[in-house]
């Protein structure tokens, strides 16, 4: 089967490569549809703000560019582009989140926690002194907030639904209560999961969700999105082939959004 829609993409507005050889690179793959889904934190609290301007991640006041810069693309190649965000998600920023997004209306926001109180879930770092309970704990902790970004319905899309799996320190840690929790979360939401690509190709080597959440959620009928999480251009077309040879193997399909 053919993959037509990624719909999580990153360019130079975030941590990405220049939107036109995006959007290129999506097309010459033969997409219908590309989500340029750049991140961004809009959290006012002082230390996120600092860090997110230290890295350059300021799409909450450069959207307006971007906008325009894939209203130019639209015309030029033949492919939907979806003007989306990735959105750091904490439950103590839900209130900012929903005013930046009723006030931007981007086609699409997708949530992600890639924090807990703090704590970067994808460096070793934080961990590695850390006991088997701690991490448990955290683990827990991880979970509690994905299950808070889906109940929030503020996100068509929640991404890489397990990212602890990514870190060899949590890995392991994830267990079937878990699985059920944020399956029953979904149930409830309009919000969907993704099959997540960034790491399959490398390190990690796995999907998002991993083959027993993905049962869990299949089993309780949740569907997914296709969402390759690319950075350069040469990523679009190799996950696209990636995704392609997954669903035809399982004689399945993901669902396809705002058509």
């Amino acid at each position: 089967m053919s993959v037509t829609h990624d719909y999580h993409v990153h360019s130079n507005y975030s941590d990405g490569t220049v939107l036109r050889q995006m959007v290129a690179a999506a097309a010459d793959a033969g997409l219908a549809g590309v989500g340029i889904a750049d991140h961004c934190n809009v959290s006012a609290r002082e230390w996120l703000m600092r860090e997110k301007r230290e890295y350059g991640m300021n799409l909450d006041q450069t959207y307006p560019l971007r906008r325009d810069g894939i209203e130019g693309l639209s015309e030029q190649f033949d492919l939907r582009i979806f003007d989306a965000v990735e959105l750091d998600y904490a439950p103590r920023d839900e209130d900012d989140i929903a005013v930046f997004l009723d006030e931007v209306d981007f086609d699409y926001a997708i949530g992600s926690v890639h924090r807990v109180d703090g704590t970067n879930v994808q460096s070793s770092t934080p961990f590695t002194g850390m006991s088997e309970r701690e991490r448990r704990a955290f683990v827990d902790d991880y979970y509690e907030r994905l299950v808070d970004l889906v109940e929030s319905e503020l996100f068509a899309i929640a991404a890489h639904v397990d990212l602890v799996e990514r870190t060899p320190e949590l890995r392991g840690y994830t267990t079937a209560d878990h699985h059920a929790m944020v399956t029953d979360a979904f149930r409830r939401s309009r919000t969907v999961p993704e099959i997540n690509a960034g790491r399959v190709l490398r390190g990690y080597g796995e999907y998002h969700p991993a083959p027993d959440f993905r049962a869990a959620l299949r089993e309780r009928g949740v569907e997914f999105v296709t969402g390759s999480d690319s950075h350069e251009p040469d990523e679009i077309p190799n996950r696209k082939a990636a995704f392609e040879e997954f669903f035809a193997e399982r004689e399945s399909e993901p669902i396809r959004l705002f058509d």
